[in-house]
């Protein structure tokens, strides 16, 4: 057992943990959590994770996790740096005499097209006001020729027509409301040791859509919380791989390196952070 693992050991032992009673409190697994004491890291997914575990286990058992990473620096294997390939752009004198060209051609008939546009604008101006000054003089000039014949109202028909007309005008015509659609919102609770808890109102599903944008990332995923918790995935994904879990109960989620994931739910993105810290989400439905 190395000195850190005697260190944490001590304090939890001190603190009266198991270590059933950290795993529920770090969501780290057993059995990482016993090779942290025995100085065995390789049996952590990486590096990286070894730090961040360590940090989680010191502050649960009430260490300052900065305090006892730098105290112990020499021994805790450093993650590896990510590699970046250069790129390498190649301009050639064609290629931007080519483009130079091509762009010259767009000015040109750019220019052509706005002419024509503007000249059809006018036209098509002058033609519509000629049209409504015709339009204006025509009814006059027909109304000078044609009289239409003055009809003597049917003493016979008025009652009725007054009926129908009243009846018309009295009769509503109803349009039906279309139902309210409910609306889904994803909202943050409160954030309490090291752990996001977020509410989904108006649905009875989630949605939950990740996808790793940085270095690879250690995630898992339970449902629901606590003792009787059934674990959906635990694994550690790449960069740029994606996937998606539909379910209908409480979901409890950690990540190895918050930055370097996306995530949301219902289709509203959730902040996992900006550090390539241990994240934990819970996201709980807010049934009516």
């Amino acid at each position: 057992m190395s000195d850190l693992g005697q260190l944490l050991r001590k304090a939890r032992i001190d603190k009266k943990i198991s270590l059933d009673d950290l795993q529920e409190t770090t969501k780290i697994r057993k059995r990482y959590l016993e090779a942290i004491e025995d100085g065995n890291y390789k049996v952590l997914p990486g590096n990286f994770y070894v730090r961040a575990f360590i940090k989680s286990y010191a502050e649960a058992v009430g260490l300052d996790p900065n305090e006892v990473l730098n105290m112990y620096q020499n021994v805790i294997p450093q993650p590896e740096p990510e590699q970046i390939e250069p790129i390498r752009t190649k301009r050639t004198t064609r290629n931007t005499e080519r483009l130079g060209k091509w762009a010259s051609n767009v000015m040109v008939i750019s220019f052509v097209v706005l002419i024509l546009g503007v000249i059809y604008y006018y036209a098509s101006q002058n033609y519509t006001g000629n049209t409504n000054d015709a339009t204006k003089e025509l009814p006059k000039k027909i109304t000078e020729k044609i009289e239409p014949d003055a009809q003597t109202p049917d003493p016979g028909n008025t009652g009725a027509n007054t009926a129908n007309g009243a009846l018309a005008d009295n009769k509503p015509v109803q349009v039906p409301t279309p139902p309210p659609t409910p609306t889904t919102e994803v909202k943050l609770v409160k954030s309490e040791r090291g752990t996001d808890y977020y509410t989904v109102t108006g649905t009875d599903k989630l949605k939950i859509e990740m996808k790793v944008t940085g270095d690879s990332c250690w995630i898992e995923v339970d449902s629901p919380p606590g003792p009787n918790k059934t674990v959906i995935d635990s694994m550690t994904f790449q960069n740029g791989e994606t996937k998606t879990w539909d379910l209908t109960d409480t979901a409890f989620l950690i990540f190895g390196k918050a930055n370097a994931v996306e995530l949301s739910v219902n289709g509203s993105p959730i902040v996992v952070g900006d550090q390539p810290n241990v994240k934990k989400i819970q996201i709980d439905i807010q049934k009516s």
